[in-house]
């Protein structure tokens, strides 16, 4: 029953969060609930030992911590770090596409996705945009969050009967047949308002090389039929969007399913699964009135956007938002600039992305002593390469908080005739010098549209990360190394 307790709230974040934007603004609703209190990159900080605080990046990129009431400048952060971000699909700067009398949504791959598990689904859109405000003469700009509910694009497969050898192998071209149908072209023009000006019904291909300073003049960038559903969604007027960030989203929403309940379907397990089990350690590991009393310590989450793509952007991993935050909260504390090395060198991550599952149908895929299995508990990732930044030192750290709280754990090595994928942990330990360990809940069909885990293994790893924040000051005191 706990388990599943867990997995519900699980569930309940994922169904909240069809993008990275949602997934930010769902934390942060947590976080604000749990006492958190936002703070602002552009202004001063005006930091207190045992109060607890968050600030966004760029919406897409989330960090949380909770000072320790004996923390003083110079000691360590306690930090688990995901991604907010999961592969998809993107609408393009000009998306507008007709063909063959068909209204269709031009996008662009995002991430290494599985792309044939996005045929014949029921798609929507969703993200943020940037939207014109006029009051009183005067003329804002606001950034709102957008997501239409209802299915109303689909990419349909071809007819078996059309494509005879496509079981033989289904080879997709991402730019030619990765395009949802929105609408008829027809069906479009007969029911577009008059006061709408665009050229749907000329029926003439556009292949997505015009553009414009302002967006859809003359119809030319976006369909109006889904400008129209998004001012609808955002309550605004077609004419006030001034740009947007949106992907498709898969309608079907996350669920606990399997004939014993024991998995979670879902897509974007991968990587919020272990940004919600790190955000909900740690909100109920600060919780408690006296949970800070005696920590030394910064407890602290950093969710990052664009891991999927390598982090190489103002809110990823590979930027200085981890940096920033661990130097301007010591600064904050302590004027001495030298202060922030000795503060790296008493830190530890934890970087936590989810891992491969033994597949019953693909056991030869696993390495014979590394398979890590469904309710087995959190994957420690070893690569000797470091593809992962796990060591000996930092997988005793993960591997003894365990052991004192009787939590299962399990690891994983890549087999030496395959190629191994990396997370933000070798980006953070090479550009912050912190030590580092390579951690994630074991699942199937990563990077498909729809991915499943087990519930028990929700559980392990909120388990396991709220021990880590809750002992991992006492533990780091016994740890002799480079003296």
């Amino acid at each position: 029953m706990e388990s599943s307790a867990v997995a519900a709230d699980l569930v309940d974040f994922l169904n909240a969060s069809p993008t990275a934007f949602h997934a930010v603004d769902e934390a942060k609703k947590r976080l604000k609930s749990a006492g958190y209190v936002q703070i602002d990159e552009k202004q001063d900080w005006d930091l207190k030992a045992g109060n607890k605080y968050f600030f966004t990046r760029n919406y897409s990129t989330i960090v949380a911590f909770a000072i320790g009431k004996k923390y003083v400048a110079g000691n360590g952060f306690h930090i688990v770090g995901a991604h907010t971000d999961s592969p998809c699909l993107k609408l393009k700067p000009v998306s507008k596409v007709i063909k063959s009398g068909f209204l269709e949504v031009g996008v662009q791959t995002y991430g290494g996705g599985l792309w044939h598990t996005w045929f014949d689904r029921d798609l929507t859109v969703a993200g943020r945009m940037i939207i014109r405000n006029k009051k009183d003469g005067s003329e804002s700009y606001l950034h709102k969050l957008v997501r239409i509910e209802e299915p109303i694009m689909r990419i349909p497969t071809l007819a078996i009967h059309l494509e005879r050898g496509v079981n033989d192998g289904f080879k997709v071209n991402t730019q030619t047949h990765l395009l949802p149908v929105l609408a008829t072209s027809i069906k479009a023009e007969l029911n577009k308002p008059a006061s709408i000006d665009d050229s749907i019904g000329n029926g003439a291909p556009n292949d997505g090389s015009k553009s414009s300073k302002r967006i859809n003049p003359g119809g030319e960038q976006h369909h109006s039929l889904l400008l129209q559903l998004l001012a609808a969604q955002a309550g605004c007027e077609p004419g006030d969007i001034c740009d947007f960030e949106l992907q498709a989203c898969d309608t079907q929403p996350s669920i606990i399913a399997g004939a014993m309940k024991e998995f979670v379907f879902s897509g974007r397990l991968d990587n919020l699964c272990m940004s919600f089990c790190s955000l909900k350690a740690l909100i109920d590991a600060t919780s408690p009135e006296n949970s800070l009393e005696d920590e030394v310590g910064v407890r602290m989450v950093a969710l990052f956007d664009h891991e999927e793509v390598g982090s190489n952007s103002a809110q990823g991993a590979g930027s200085p938002v981890m940096f920033d935050a661990l130097s301007r909260i010591t600064s904050t504390f302590g004027p001495d600039s030298k202060l922030i090395q000795k503060a790296i060198q008493k830190s530890f991550l934890v970087s936590a992305d989810m891992a491969h599952a033994l597949h019953p149908n693909y056991p030869d895929k696993h390495e014979e002593n590394h398979q890590p299995k469904f309710h087995g508990g959190l994957v420690i990732k070893h690569n000797a390469n470091q593809r992962y930044a796990t060591n000996a030192i930092t997988s005793f750290v993960f591997r003894e908080i365990a052991a004192k709280h009787n939590i299962p754990l399990q690891d994983f090595v890549i087999r030496n005739d395959m190629p191994c994928g990396s997370t933000i942990g070798p980006i953070l330990a090479s550009g912050v010098g912190i030590r580092t360990v390579d951690v994630g809940a074991p699942q199937w069909s990563m990077h498909s549209i729809r991915e499943m885990c087990a519930v028990d293994d929700v559980k392990h790893s909120y388990e396991h990360f709220k021990a880590f924040f809750q002992h991992f000051s006492q533990l780091d005191g016994k740890i002799a190394v480079d003296i």
